[in-house]
């Protein structure tokens, strides 16, 4: 849209919108000051939302009380590409907080072009994480994505530099906040102010950060150069056993999980499932071959109910194939599985 000088900013904006807390105070301080906003969410696999139907839905149900247009976007191998080889790095865990915090702000400009607006809006605030929400880190952003003074962020702006939507009269800066650090009593006052009551992830969440997850998902980066959605969103999903370079094993736990495991697996992996014992469902991921066939079915017989040897059928390729487990993997063996954080 030509250099920041040239660039004319109108009414039309889009909000970066988690549903979480300072999103959605955000939000209503901007609507407040009539400005015609869309609501963006991203839908990740990596959401530790503490709600049963993630914050995707709760963004939606916001966008819908305050009457606003939304947008959802799904992240896809693009995404998962980045996290596997980020720019600037990762956190403590398998987090790459910056080129994530990038990647969104990106996909949610091209969305903002193509509809006529012509500015960012995000709940973030100053100081608040320690990667992504540094004040070094908030240039960064606005640099990488070429959102220089486009990026507006209500509940810290008086303590950053004005952005182009306030110096433009398009939005009064005096009714906007300086909000620094990782509380969120003052957003939390606000919420009460504009009737904002049931908000979830008060402090968000992101599986990323989480030790015992970020060890499945190393391991997998590790061990496979390519695989698809259904493998990732495995990662939430039951032990997960690496029993060979090429061959992982992924156990249900209850009758939830091996639900879940029969669902995605379709799409990617051979399935394990007892014949002739009550058990856990297992889901092959790599090479099936004579380890896999002794090993896994011996997995299931010794997370499941059975007093003697079993029967396990392994689908595969649309065909059936019985296998019997002998003897239960000992305690010893099943420790050298284990993909340790």
């Amino acid at each position: 849209m030509g250099t920041t000088e040239a660039i004319r900013i109108n009414k039309k904006a889009v909000m970066l919108l988690s549903g979480g807390l300072d999103s959605s105070v955000a939000l209503k301080m901007i609507l407040d000051q009539g400005i015609q906003v869309t609501a963006v969410n991203f839908r990740s696999p990596f959401c530790c939302c503490n709600r049963k139907n993630g914050c995707g839905n709760e963004a939606l149900r916001l966008s819908k009380e305050l009457g606003i247009p939304f947008k959802m976007i799904s992240v896809d191998q693009e995404y998962i590409d980045m996290i596997r080889n980020p720019q600037y790095g990762y956190g403590k865990r398998m987090n790459p907080c910056l080129d994530c915090r990038i990647f969104m702000h990106k996909k949610a400009a091209e969305y903002m072009e193509r509809m006529g607006a012509t500015f960012l809006i995000t709940g973030e605030v100053l100081g608040q994480r320690p990667m992504s929400q540094r004040r070094d880190a908030m240039n960064l952003i606005d640099r990488e994505t070429g959102l220089r003074g486009r990026i507006l962020r209500p509940l810290s702006a008086q303590a950053l530099e004005p952005t182009l939507p306030e110096t433009q009269g398009i939005v009064d800066r005096n009714r906007l906040l300086a909000i620094t650090g990782r509380g969120r009593k003052k957003q939390m006052e606000l919420a009460e102010a504009f009737s904002i009551i049931d908000y979830p992830c008060p402090a968000g969440g992101c599986l990323l950060t989480d030790a015992n997850f970020a060890a499945k998902l190393k391991d997998l980066f590790d061990h496979q150069e390519t695989f698809d959605m259904a493998e990732i969103r495995l990662l939430r999903t039951g032990r997960h056993l690496r029993i060979a370079p090429d061959l992982k094993a992924i156990i249900g736990r209850n009758e939830q999980e091996n639900n879940r495991i029969e669902s995605l697996a379709k799409t990617c992996c051979p399935l394990f499932v007892p014949a002739d014992f009550t058990g856990p469902i297992g889901a092959a991921a790599g090479t099936v071959d004579g380890q896999a066939r002794d090993v896994i079915p011996r997995i299931l017989l010794r997370y499941g109910r059975s007093a003697g040897p079993g029967a396990v059928l392994l689908r595969m390729n649309g065909t059936e194939e019985l296998l019997t487990a002998d003897v239960p993997v000992s305690d010893e063996e099943l420790a050298r599985y284990r993909i340790q954080r």
